[in-house]
């Protein structure tokens, strides 16, 4: 029998050096596909569960490695968006979708206003304060969001192979796209394959450009970091380019 107060799901975090500079955090916010018994299987089968529209498969292992990399902090969730998308305010009716991309999620249905209050409380609230307790410690730094996007939507191949998003603050993106190596073995693209416009950059909004911290949303298509040799070097490629454009951004901030 499904719980009607579900508890509570926070995500999980790993602490980085103490000694970054600047300091890195790094928030994975569909890292994970998890349906909790609490909630049941929304109506989906297996293939449907370990589809992209629960989850951003390998997004999690490229921030892991960029959290190494980079000896940053990483918050990362740990159940599937299709109960609740940390990257969505509790008013978008996205936050808890009946239905995504060619995918209906039964378990979504009709909704009451109750049950979606019980998911803010389990799910959302949580990764949102969670989020907020590690950049408080640092107190300033950088916010860098990992995300991936399936290479064929709605029946549609994707050319994209890592996007670089931004909401109204550009500074982080602007200079990891001015210096993105023609040679570098995958391209980058300014907000593809979404843009703020649709409604993807809330966790930037929220706790980067709120803060004012600088920040940055990775979007890399999935069949690229596959195994974990790709997530590794796709993140390798990844702390190259944000190293670049720190430095770069401390010079100016100098200036």
């Amino acid at each position: 029998m499904i719980s009607p107060t579900p508890p509570v799901f926070p995500p999980a975090i790993t602490q980085g050096a103490a000694s970054a500079d600047p300091a890195i955090v790094l928030v994975c916010e569909h890292a994970s596909n998890a349906l909790p018994d609490a909630f049941g299987t929304l109506g989906l089968s297996e293939t449907e569960r370990q589809a992209h529209v629960a989850w951003d498969p390998g997004a999690l292992g490229v921030a892991q490695a960029l959290q190494r990399l980079l000896r940053g902090d990483l918050v990362a969730g740990t159940v599937s968006r299709l109960l609740y998308d940390c990257n969505r305010p509790p008013e978008a009716e996205s936050a808890y979708p009946d239905r995504s991309e060619v995918f209906d999620i039964p378990g979504n249905r009709d909704l009451s206003a109750e049950a979606k209050a019980a998911r803010v409380a389990a799910i959302y609230q949580p990764f949102g304060n969670a989020v907020d307790r590690v950049m408080k410690v640092r107190g300033q730094g950088v916010l860098v969001t990992v995300h991936s996007f399936t290479p064929v939507y709605h029946g549609q191949p994707r050319s994209f192979e890592i996007g670089v998003l931004h909401d109204d603050d550009s500074r982080l993106a602007d200079l990891m796209l001015q210096d993105w190596p023609a040679d570098a073995p995958l391209r980058a693209e300014r907000n593809v394959p979404y843009g703020p416009e649709d409604g993807v950059t809330h966790t930037l909004r929220k706790h980067g450009i709120a803060k004012g911290w600088p920040n940055v949303m990775l979007e890399i298509r999935n069949d690229l970091i596959a195994t974990q040799a790709q997530q590794q070097a796709v993140a390798r490629l990844i702390a190259d380019r944000l190293r670049a454009a720190l430095l770069q951004l401390k010079v100016n901030s100098d200036d």
